[in-house]
C-alpha cells in the first residue's frame, strides 16, 4: 500500500514558535539538520514516519491533529469552490489545503465573504418575488446595467481606435512571416511567456470557448470552435498580454463610469484588437480594396470568419487611409440586436436597423447564402445592405445550433462601386424600409408589427388597412 504524504509544515512551525524554540535547535531534538527542517516548515518535505515519532515523543503532538490540519476550514473551502462562478479556477484541492494549512485566517475570511454573497443574494431573489407577487414590474426592467451602458458607448463612437491600430500592426510585423498566424501567435506565446496551447475536448470543456490556467501555464481552447475562431481566441489572449498598454490607453478615453463597465469595455476592446492582430490595418485595406469589399475573399485571404472580416471593415476608418465606412448589425432568430458598431458609430437615428422588412431576418430563410440590395429610408436616403447567417459553435447531436444573422450596410452612393453593388441595382426598385415600426408612418406596410406612435389608430370604422394597425 503506498503510504500518504504527510505536510505540515504550518503546524510544525507554530509548534516552534509557541515553545519559544529556533529552527536549530528543535532539529537538534529531531536530530535532522536546519535546513532540512526548514523544507519541512515550507512545506517542500513531508513528514516522514520517523519524524512524526520523534514529534509525538519530544513534544507531545498527537499525531491525529498532524494529519487534518487543515480540519473544517478544508471542507468549508471545498465548498465556496465549487460555486459555478469558481468551479473552474483550481486543477485541484492542494491549493486549498495549502490555504487551509498555512493561513487559515485569510481561509476564514474568504469562506465568511462568501457567505455574505450568498446570503446576499438570496435577500435579492426574496426582493424580487415580493415586489413581483405585488404586481408591480421588478426594478431590474428599468435599471441602466453597466453592459448596456458599454453598449451604447461602443455603439455611438468610431470602431477605429489608433493606438490599438498601430500597436497591432507593429506586433503583426514582428511575427515570422514563414509562418501562419495560429503558429506564429503559439510560438510567441510559448517563447514569450511560457504558455502552452491546447485543444479540450467538449466533455472536459463543455460550456466554455476558452480558459487559461494559472497554474499549468496552458491556454485551453473548445473543440467545438471552427479553426478561425479558435485563432481569434489566441489572438485575444495574445493581445491581451502584448497590446495590454494600448488597450489601457484606449480604454481610458471611454467614459465609463463603473469598474464593471470599464471590465466589459477591456475584453470589448480586446476582442477588437484581435481582429486588428488577424487582419493589420494597411495589408487587410488593400486586399479589401483590390477585390470591392468582397468579404467572403477577404475570408478566404486571412482565414477568418465572415463575421470577423464584416466587423474588421467597420474599422477602417484611419486619417488619410480610409475605407468604405460601413457599420454592422447581429441578430438572432428571435430578433434580438446582438451587436451593432460602424465606422462613424451605428446610425441608429437615420437607419434604425429595426424594420421587420431589412434582408437580415430573410436571411435566416436561405443559411450560409448572401443578399444583397438597396434599401430606401421614408426620407429618401438609401444604403447597400448585406445580409448572411453565421454559425455558433458546432454543437453535439441533440443540442440545437447558435444560428445569427449579420447585415453590414453602407450609403448606397459609395456602395456602388462594391462587389455587391451590382446585384443590389440590377433593375430593382429600393426595398421601402423605415427605422422600426415606432417611428415609421408608411401606409399600408404588410410588415408592420407595431403601431406609430406619432399617428392615432382606427379613425375610420367604414374601412380596414392592410396593416394590423390602421392609421
Amino acid at each position: 500500500m503506498v503510504e500518504r504524504k504527510i505536510f505540515a509544515g504550518p503546524k510544525v512551525r507554530r509548534v516552534r514558535n509557541g515553545l519559544g524554540m529556533t529552527q536549530t535547535a528543535m532539529a537538534d531534538a529531531l536530530e535532522i539538520s536546519p535546513s532540512y527542517l526548514n523544507l519541512i516548515e515550507r512545506n517542500q518535505r513531508p513528514l516522514t514516519v520517523q519524524l512524526l515519532l520523534k514529534l509525538s515523543s519530544a513534544f507531545k503532538i498527537d499525531l491525529d491533529e498532524l494529519r487534518s490540519e487543515a480540519g473544517d476550514g478544508l471542507g468549508q473551502l471545498k465548498e465556496v469552490f465549487a460555486d459555478p462562478l469558481l468551479a473552474g479556477e483550481l486543477p485541484g484541492d492542494q491549493e486549498l489545503v495549502e490555504l487551509a494549512e498555512i493561513a487559515p485566517n485569510a481561509a476564514s475570511g474568504v469562506v465568511k465573504l462568501y457567505r455574505a454573497y450568498r446570503e446576499q443574494a438570496a435577500r435579492l431573489s426574496d426582493l424580487m418575488t415580493l415586489t413581483t407577487q405585488a404586481g408591480a414590474t421588478p426594478p431590474i426592467g428599468g435599471a441602466r446595467l453597466p453592459a448596456d451602458e458599454v453598449r451604447d458607448v461602443f455603439e455611438s463612437r468610431s470602431a477605429y481606435f489608433p493606438r490599438l491600430e498601430t500597436a497591432a500592426e507593429s506586433f503583426a510585423a514582428s511575427l515570422s512571416a514563414d509562418q501562419d498566424l495560429p503558429f506564429a501567435l503559439k510560438d510567441w506565446l510559448r517563447a514569450e511567456c511560457g504558455i502552452s496551447v491546447r485543444i479540450l475536448p467538449v466533455h472536459v470543456m463543455p460550456d466554455l470557448r476558452r480558459r487559461f490556467d494559472r497554474h499549468s501555464m496552458r491556454l485551453f481552447l473548445s473543440e467545438r470552435l471552427s479553426p478561425a475562431d479558435q485563432t481569434h481566441e489566441i489572438a485575444i489572449e495574445v493581445a491581451g498580454i502584448a497590446l495590454k498598454e494600448a488597450i489601457g490607453a484606449e480604454l481610458g478615453e471611454l467614459s465609463l463610469s463603473t469598474p464593471e463597465a470599464r471590465r466589459i469595455a477591456r475584453f470589448e476592446l480586446g476582442r477588437l484588437a484581435a481582429l486588428a492582430l488577424a487582419m493589420p490595418y494597411a495589408a487587410f485595406l488593400k486586399a479589401a480594396q483590390g477585390v470591392k469589399y468582397d468579404i467572403d475573399m477577404l475570408c478566404a485571404r486571412f482565414s477568418v470568419s465572415f463575421g470577423q472580416a464584416a466587423a474588421r471593415l467597420t474599422m477602417l476608418q484611419r486619417p488619410g487611409a480610409s475605407g468604405v465606412p460601413f457599420f454592422l448589425m447581429e441578430i438572432d432568430s428571435a430578433g434580438h440586436r446582438l451587436r451593432r458598431m460602424g465606422a462613424h458609430g451605428f446610425p441608429r437615428s437615420s437607419f434604425g436597423g429595426g424594420c421587420p422588412k431589412l434582408n437580415i431576418h430573410a436571411a435566416f430563410l436561405q443559411p450560409g447564402q448572401i443578399l444583397s440590395e438597396t434599401v430606401e429610408m421614408p426620407d429618401g436616403s438609401t444604403y447597400l445592405t448585406v445580409a448572411r447567417t453565421q454559425e455558433g459553435p458546432r454543437a453535439p447531436f441533440g443540442e440545437r445550433i447558435r444560428r445569427t444573422a449579420l447585415l453590414v450596410g453602407c450609403d448606397s452612393a459609395v456602395g456602388a462601386n462594391l462587389a455587391y453593388g451590382q446585384s443590389a441595382s440590377s433593375g430593382q426598385l429600393p426595398v421601402a424600409v423605415g427605422p422600426a415600426c415606432r417611428l415609421c408612418e408608411r401606409k399600408g406596410c404588410l410588415s408592420r408589427a407595431e403601431p406609430p406612435v406619432t399617428r392615432p389608430l382606427g379613425l375610420d370604422e367604414m374601412t380596414t388597412g392592410l396593416s394590423i394597425f390602421d392609421f
